[in-house]
């Protein structure tokens, strides 16, 4: 089973952000934007790879114990930015340090059940909210470069704020590329843990 930590904002946030989304849809359409589904919508904590069916009650066990010695805390979605000329995200605000911390844990916790090492930093959490499909329209150097309207579409959702939040639960998920809609992952809920409840 392919396996995951993550945050989900709530419902409240996701809307605000929703709402945000669709006041720069005409930038997005000049961009080809595809955008996430709204379930799909999260912020990774920590990758676990392929894990087997009978380690997975384990990841949840450690994945309980790391959020079990943090403390809830504040989060809000700010600003924007895109990885690699194609992924479009949304950053977050608040208590970075304390998302950067419960990830690092989260992490640790993985390397004593799965094989697979999560190499990429967490310093910087953000939520992925869509793909630029046409990002090599042009090129320097061999690298793709993001279309001008995508450009324009980063700088608008660069001022974006939405409401906090308190990060009190972090979920282990489950995924299965391309089973969801429009041919995207498709995640489920394996498991919840409460951020600062020790695990019995």
């Amino acid at each position: 089973m392919r396996l995951f930590a993550a945050v989900r904002p709530p419902e409240h946030v996701l809307l605000h952000l929703e709402q945000a989304l669709a006041g720069v849809g005409s930038l997005a359409d000049g961009a080809g934007v595809r955008w996430s589904s709204e379930e799909n919508l999260h912020l990774t904590l920590a990758f676990f790879g392929d894990v087997p069916d009978g380690a997975v009650d384990a990841l949840g066990d450690g994945l309980a114990r790391a959020g079990g010695r943090a403390l809830p805390f504040r989060l809000s979605l700010r600003g924007a930015g895109v990885f690699g000329s194609r992924t479009l995200w949304i950053g977050a605000g608040g208590a970075v340090e304390s998302m950067v911390g419960l990830a690092a844990a989260a992490r640790a916790e993985g390397e004593g059940v799965s094989r697979f090492r999560d190499e990429r930093p967490r310093q910087r959490p953000h939520l992925t909210v869509g793909r630029v499909v046409q990002s090599r329209t042009g090129r320097r150097r061999g690298a793709p470069r993001l279309p001008v309207e995508a450009v324009h579409l980063v700088r608008a959702l660069a001022v974006y704020e939405g409401p906090e939040w308190t990060v009190d639960e972090a979920l282990l998920l489950s995924s299965v590329p391309g089973a969801g809609r429009g041919g995207g992952p498709l995640y489920e809920i394996v498991q919840s843990a409460r951020v600062g409840t020790v695990a019995g």
